[in-house]
């Protein structure tokens, strides 16, 4: 599983950092901080006020997200996190 930080654009939409036919074919989870954190994922760094999305991913589709978010005009940056 790899877990993406996504640092979302001020006043972008959070719902445009992934197509929809990029997330239904990679079945990638898009969720708040406060959601990841429900679902049990600790560890990641306090968002300090700013809009960040968490996207969860098979490990298989890291390339294919990676590039995706680096095109998306709603991401200022983003950190990738693979877990064991």
């Amino acid at each position: 599983m790899v877990v993406f930080e996504v640092f979302v654009v001020p006043g972008a939409d959070p719902s445009q950092i992934l197509s929809e036919e990029t997330r239904r074919e990679t079945q990638a989870q898009v969720l708040t901080f406060a959601e990841a954190e429900k679902t049990g994922l600790r560890g990641l760094p306090d968002p300090e006020g700013k809009e960040v999305r968490v996207v969860l991913v098979n490990r298989r589709y890291l390339n294919w997200i990676h590039r995706s978010l680096e095109m998306s005009d709603a991401v200022s940056k983003f950190r990738v996190h693979e877990l064991d």
